[in-house]
């Protein structure tokens, strides 16, 4: 079964720094009734900046995390046996719909095919949920809304939206923020102080440069958060960056040597 996460009505809302305008696209989308495609590399905050918007607009928010399994059944629901009687549940996207909240399907290329025929009616003018098993046709009421995020970086042929699929979105493009933006986030986030923070982040800059080259994927300001938490918390600076931005990134011994030698001229 998918990871599922739910955030109800009413909470708190989660901070975020916005880079452009997209948190004003985002609130076009939801009162206009429209699906968002949020793009760009793991890590950056497009997680964040949708659980900040859906505590802005106060409506419940179903994440569910799409993996190689997922199929549409566990996004629509499926018969259960409980009690010795068989009985219909609802999955996250059929709860958001009745419910009208947001859905926000992450990495949505991960999941089966089968989905984005599941997603198609949902998308379009129709604004529709057909359950085929019980032979209900949901129609999503206007504080419903589609959101789902991919990482360009990790397409291939065997796993990409198709354009039947993506051109029913509107889509916002995602990248790490800037230096003095990235330096805010991190303060807010870990409470360690802007000049310890300014190192981390112009050693994460560094690092994102090597994407392509020894790295698969740059270090994501997640970490460059998590590095920083550790420091606050007392850990010394060099065994933080060693666990939060040189280990999750390598397993091979000679970049990750690399990247300390990379460390050492941030830090000396």
């Amino acid at each position: 079964m998918q990871a599922v996460q739910l955030s109800e009505e009413g909470t708190s809302v989660p901070f975020y720094l916005p880079q452009g305008d997209e948190c004003e696209i985002f609130r076009a989308a939801y009162h206009k009734q429209m699906p968002l495609l949020l793009k760009g590399p793991t890590g950056c905050g497009k997680t964040r900046f949708v659980a900040h918007m859906a505590a802005s607009l106060g409506r419940p928010l179903y994440t569910v995390a799409c993996h190689d399994d997922l199929s549409a059944a566990d996004l629509i629901g499926r018969f259960l046996l409980k009690g010795g009687e068989t009985e219909w549940v609802d999955g996250p996207l059929t709860r958001a719909v009745r419910e009208g909240a947001i859905c926000y399907l992450d990495e949505v290329v991960e999941a089966r095919k089968d989905v984005a025929v599941v997603l198609h009616p949902l998308t379009d003018d129709r604004r529709m949920l057909p359950i085929e098993r019980t032979g209900e046709v949901l129609e999503a009421g206007p504080q419903f809304m589609l959101v789902a995020s991919y990482n360009p970086g990790y397409q291939n042929i065997l796993k990409s939206l198709k354009p039947s699929t993506r051109q029913r979105f509107l889509a916002v493009d995602f990248d790490f923020p800037a230096a003095e933006q990235e330096v805010e986030i991190v303060v807010s986030e870990s409470g360690l102080g802007k000049e310890r923070v300014a190192p981390l982040v112009r050693l994460a800059g560094k690092l994102r440069a090597l994407k392509g080259q020894d790295l698969e994927e740059g270090v994501s300001t997640r970490l460059v958060v998590y590095c920083a938490s550790l420091i606050q918390g007392g850990m010394p600076i060099p065994r933080a960056v060693e666990a939060a931005l040189i280990e999750p990134l390598s397993d091979d011994a000679d970049i990750k040597q690399g990247l300390r030698d990379l460390v050492a001229t941030v830090y000396g």
